[in-house]
Formats: C-alpha cells, sequence, structure tokens
C-alpha cells in the first residue's frame, strides 16, 4: 500500500497528516501529487466528490507556497460558500506547521471589509467564491496579479451555477505563466472550454471513468403514479428507520412544501434553497450536520458543496431538468470510501430518462417496489425491539416502580411485551392497514397489495439477520460477508437490506435449508449470529440481482420544533400518525 511518505510530501505535511489520522492516500491524491509536486504543469484532474480532492491538490499548493513572503501565491475558486469555508478550514488542518502560513476565505454574505483587511494583513493563499472575487477585484481590495497557482474545484458545478464569464474575468487578471489544476466531476463542454483558453498542454488524470458515477453508490428506481410521489417519499423513509438523507426537488417551491410537509407529518425534514437568507441556510446545514435534520430537501444550486460524509441515502423525489445533474446529487453519498444508496422515484413517463442517466453513470439501475405497508410494519417492528433492548435504564424510575408493578401485576412476561411495544406499534399499523399498494408496474398496469412479498420475487425467500449497521456492515459488506460464510456465488444473496443493529437478504428458496443451518449456533467473535426466515418475505432491499426490464435482463451488482423563521425549517419526529418509531 502506498503512504503518504512515498508521495515526496515535506516532514510539517507528514506530521499534520498524521494527527488527522490519515494513512494510505485516496486514489486521486496518490496521482496528482507526485506530479503536482515535480512537475510545474497544468492538470486536469476528474474524480467525483467525496474522493478526497483538496488534500490532493491543496498539500502540493501548500509545500510549494514560499510562506515567508506575505504575497497572495494561490487562489482557489470553489461553488459556495460552504464548499469556500470547508476547503479553508482543511487547508489550515494541513498546514499548521508550516510557520507564517495563511489562508484566507472571501464568500458572499459576510463583510466584505472585513476579509479586505485579513488579506492585507498578508494571505499566501486565498479561497473564495466567484461572486465575491470578482467584486473584491473591481474595487481593488485583493491582489491575483502575482499568484503562482490557481485552483478550479469542483469546476463543473461553478460553471452549472453560471460563473462562466465570472471565471474567465477572474483568471484575466491572472499571471499567464501561473499553473492551473482544474478539479471537476465531470468534464462537460464548458469544462473543456475553460482548460482550452487557459490551460496550456495539462496533465489529465482521471480516477474512475469520466462522467461515471461512484462505485459505492447503488442506483435504485421506484415507479408511482403522479400523484403518489410524496407518499412513495414517506414510505420510503419510514423503510429505512436510521436515514440520513438529501431528497432532491426541481424548484424552490417544490423544495419548501415537501420540506414542510414532511415537517407536518412528524418527520426531522429542512429546506435549503435559494430564497433563504444566509442565516436561514446556516441554521438548517447546522442542523443537518448534527444529524437534528435527517431528511434535508434541495434544489440542486442550493445543494452545491455540501460535503458531508454520512449521508445515506439520496432522494431524487423528480429528475434534474439536466440529467448530467444527476451525478452530482448522486456523489453526495456514498462518500469517501462509504457506500451509499441513490433512490428515483419516476412516473412510467419518465422511465426513458433512466436508461439515459444508466449510459451517463455507466452503472445499472435497480428496478424496486415501494415497500407496502405491512413490510414497513415489519421493519419498524423489529427497529422498535432493538431501541427498547438498547435503551439505557433510568435510575431515576426506581421510586416510582412499585407503583408500576401494582398496575401491571398479573400480567406475565410474553403478554407485557406484546402490550409494551403494541403501545406504539398499533399506531403505525393503523395507519398503514389503510392505505394502498403504491407500485405502478412499468407497462402501466397498478401492482395488487396482498400485504405479501412482492411477485417479483417469485422462489425467493427473505432473511432476517440480527446484524447491522452498528455492527460495521453496510449492504455491501453484509453481502460479501454472506456470500463468504455460505460461500455462494456474489449473485445468489441479493436484496440485502441493512438497518442500525439488524438487516435482511434474499436468495433462492432451494437454499433455505443450507442457510439456516450454516447459521445453526454461529458465532462470530464470540457472539451468536442468528439467521431467520422473515414473516414478510420476498422484500426489498439494496444487494442487486439480475432483473426483468423492456429492456432486457441484466446484471447488477409530529411535532415542529424549528422552523428557521418563515421558511426552510426542521421539526422532529413524531407527529400523530408515527410517534415513537424513531
Amino acid at each position: 500500500m502506498t503512504k503518504f511518505e512515498a508521495l515526496g510530501l515535506d516532514q510539517p505535511l507528514l506530521d499534520a497528516i498524521s494527527d488527522l489520522g490519515f494513512e494510505t492516500p485516496s486514489e486521486v491524491q496518490e496521482k496528482s501529487i507526485p506530479i503536482l509536486l515535480e512537475q510545474d504543469t497544468d492538470l486536469v484532474a476528474l474524480a467525483q466528490t467525496g474522493t478526497g480532492k483538496t488534500a490532493a491538490f491543496g498539500f502540493p499548493m501548500i509545500q510549494k507556497i514560499h510562506a515567508e513572503s506575505r504575497t497572495t501565491q494561490g487562489l482557489i475558486l470553489s461553488p459556495t460558500r460552504e464548499l469556500c469555508l470547508q476547503i479553508t478550514n482543511e487547508l489550515k488542518l494541513y498546514s499548521k506547521y508550516v510557520k507564517g502560513l495563511s489562508t484566507v476565505a472571501i464568500y458572499g454574505g459576510a463583510s466584505i471589509t472585513e476579509q479586505a483587511k485579513q488579506i492585507k494583513r498578508g494571505a499566501q493563499i486565498v479561497v473564495a467564491t466567484p461572486g465575491r472575487m470578482k467584486d473584491m477585484i473591481g474595487r481593488g481590495m485583493v491582489d491575483i496579479s502575482k499568484i503562482d497557482y490557481c485552483v478550479l474545484d469542483e469546476a463543473d458545478e461553478m460553471l452549472n451555477m453560471g460563473f462562466y464569464e465570472d471565471i474567465k474575468d477572474i483568471l484575466s487578471n491572472t499571471p499567464q505563466e501561473k499553473l492551473t489544476w482544474l478539479f471537476s466531476a465531470t468534464m462537460p463542454k464548458e469544462v473543456a472550454s475553460i482548460a482550452k483558453k487557459f490551460m496550456h498542454q495539462p496533465v489529465e488524470i482521471t480516477v474512475g471513468t469520466k462522467n461515471a458515477g461512484a462505485s459505492t453508490v447503488q442506483h435504485e428506481y421506484y415507479v408511482v403514479g403522479g400523484r403518489d410521489r410524496y407518499s412513495a417519499l414517506k414510505r420510503l423513509a419510514d423503510a429505512n428507520p436510521g436515514i440520513f438523507s438529501v431528497v432532491f426537488c426541481r424548484t424552490k417551491r417544490d423544495t419548501q412544501r415537501v420540506a414542510e410537509k414532511l415537517i407536518e407529518d412528524g418527520y426531522n425534514a429542512g429546506a435549503l434553497h435559494g430564497d433563504l437568507s444566509q442565516n436561514q441556510r446556516d441554521l438548517v446545514m447546522n442542523a443537518f450536520r448534527k444529524k437534528q435534520v435527517q431528511m434535508l430537501v434541495a434544489t440542486d444550486v442550493a445543494a452545491r458543496g455540501i460535503d458531508v460524509d454520512d449521508v445515506t441515502h439520496v432522494i431524487n423525489y423528480q429528475l434534474p431538468d439536466e440529467i448530467e445533474t444527476y451525478t452530482h446529487r448522486s456523489g453526495r453519498t456514498g462518500r469517501a470510501g462509504k457506500s451509499g444508496i441513490s433512490m428515483v422515484i419516476v412516473t412510467r413517463s419518465e422511465l426513458r430518462k433512466i436508461k439515459t442517466i444508466e449510459k451517463i453513470v455507466k452503472q445499472d439501475f435497480i428496478a424496486k417496489k415501494i415497500p407496502t405497508g405491512i413490510e414497513i410494519c415489519e421493519i419498524q417492528l423489529y427497529h422498535l425491539a432493538n431501541r427498547i433492548k438498547d435503551t439505557k435504564i433510568n435510575k431515576e424510575i426506581d421510586a416510582y416502580l412499585p407503583a408500576i408493578n401494582d398496575v401491571l401485576e398479573g400480567i406475565d412476561r410474553e403478554e407485557l411485551i406484546k402490550k409494551m411495544v403494541s403501545v406504539e406499534f398499533t399506531q403505525f399499523s393503523n395507519y398503514y392497514s389503510k392505505t394502498k399498494d403504491l407500485n405502478t408496474s412499468e407497462s402501466g398496469r397498478e401492482s395488487v397489495s396482498k400485504g405479501n412479498a412482492d411477485s417479483d420475487n417469485s422462489g425467493s425467500v427473505r432473511y432476517f439477520i440480527n446484524i447491522g449497521e452498528r455492527d460495521g456492515y453496510d449492504w455491501m459488506s453484509l453481502k460479501d460477508f454472506l456470500r463468504d460464510t455460505l460461500n455462494l456465488e456474489k449473485e445468489d444473496i441479493y436484496n440485502v437490506d441493512t438497518k442500525d443493529s439488524f438487516s435482511f437478504f434474499n436468495s433462492d428458496a432451494q437454499l433455505t435449508d443450507f442457510i439456516l443451518q450454516t447459521f445453526t449456533e454461529f458465532k462470530v467473535d464470540g457472539r451468536f449470529i442468528n439467521v431467520e426466515v422473515s414473516t414478510k418475505p420476498g422484500g426489498q432491499g439494496k444487494g442487486g440481482r439480475k432483473r426483468d426490464r423492456k429492456r432486457g435482463n441484466r446484471k447488477s451488482g409530529g411535532n415542529k420544533s424549528f422552523k428557521g423563521g418563515k421558511k426552510g425549517g426542521y421539526g422532529k419526529k413524531g407527529g400523530k400518525k408515527r410517534q415513537g418509531f424513531y
């Protein structure tokens, strides 16, 4: 394994890397850092978000900067305030042992005079959003005429946001002999145009495939009727109790409307769109980073630069107008080597777009069914049981136990468990027992709900296993564990669906006896791993399997607590219909 020491970095940077706990460079770092350190060259690097691009250009820039000079020598342009601040904070951590090196962030929504003062005091590296940078150049508050290095980070996102002319104007104020390093997830024609106009014979490196989606993201689509889109969104959330997601809508109006409906229905949700003030944006984003908001409903523009590593799901409530934008959406999950799920809710008329996106991301989509009410109740029941099991006992209740025991006298253990679980489960069950099956087949016929497993999994058995995310498993690693333990082919285990402390998976019916026998008295590190046939076999999950579609068979792996002023607020789950299941 290549270590950072082998890339040619100086000791002050290696010391900072050690403090940060980094051990092995990512692919984009391994490819970029030696080139940027050893060669005076322009560079175009194509890599998905979440792959460590900031360190890929940050380490070489810090090492090449002359810290003893107060002249601005490096300029980094990024699309949003959030990303600008994040890059600045990371560079400060990287350069903590480089004496005299100063990095300053300049962005809209903050005092321009204060930012100018920081630069005047001496800033060898400036990280900026294009709009504020152009403004400060026009006012004579910043001098970038002597910079040696210019980085265009998330170049495709900056151009998608309409910064093409601003970037051209900014670069025209920089010396021709500077080195330009362009980092982008995709290479649309606008990015290629910038590269051709302002770069000289750049070295090009690609991590993965051009414009492709990250391999750690599984892509799923769900076909519903147009009027059932919101109900489908709620069911996908209910079927994933530990969800931490970004939900994408096309317009600001839809974003606000969906977020408000989720809050009213008792979900931890918040809105992020262009009509919010900077203060409202900050409140919502801080709540999201702290996981007080579990479903962040956002427009594409507002979500640019969101960099939160633990997002479990991206839900495309509506597909973007520009199909290429899907790559950016799905890149919000599956970051830093973790797995993620990108879900798309579509109507039958939108199915052709799925085929187009598959070509762009170079990955197959898996056709999935919206979970039925019975399936959701089962998932929530297991989730509730594990919450009860893992709850720490509050000793303050000891004083009330005699009276409580008097009330519960005569009830045996099994009946008491049933009553305790039913207090919350009944509310959920009553709600979903009155709802229809939301699935619409691709040929146009609605599925008939019988409270059973999906007909797509004929001859398939659904299993429950008592390990999940808390044990370090995601759908990829659990699938590998099951395949290796059972010595089966990858396709024999599918629809793997991990929850917090338990999971589900499917296999063909003829393997049932073998699987159950294998996991009889089975231990890992002294702990029993139990596998049982699920009471509602079939189900849906995240494993990947052969699927049938018109195009042919293919393999594929509340109570509102805060509303942030008028808009953008978030609330806590616990509404009338589903309190207690979260």
